[in-house]
């Protein structure tokens, strides 16, 4: 998987990544487009704590997962390839 939040951009960066994959779960978010947005800030000023604040403040909800408890066996990766 990508990058979904401004959260992971930001840890990515604090890890030493010098660039980012954003994944297609953004589209999934409540507001797709504020949260690339955001996720571009959050690269940005990924050593601003309180800039990070604010980005993640103004964005809504992200993507929903799944609960893995619910799918049908077959569509569990765990059992895949076995």
């Amino acid at each position: 998987g990508g990058i979904a939040t401004p959260a992971d951009a930001a840890l990515m960066m604090h890890h030493g990544c010098d660039g980012i994959f954003v994944g297609s779960g953004i589209f999934g978010a409540e507001d797709p487009e504020a949260m690339g947005t955001a996720i571009v800030e959050a690269v940005n000023n990924w050593d601003d704590p309180e800039t990070l604040t604010d980005i993640a403040s103004n964005i809504g909800a992200g993507m929903k997962g799944d609960a893995n408890v619910d799918l049908p066996e077959e569509e569990k990766m765990q059992g895949r390839g076995v």
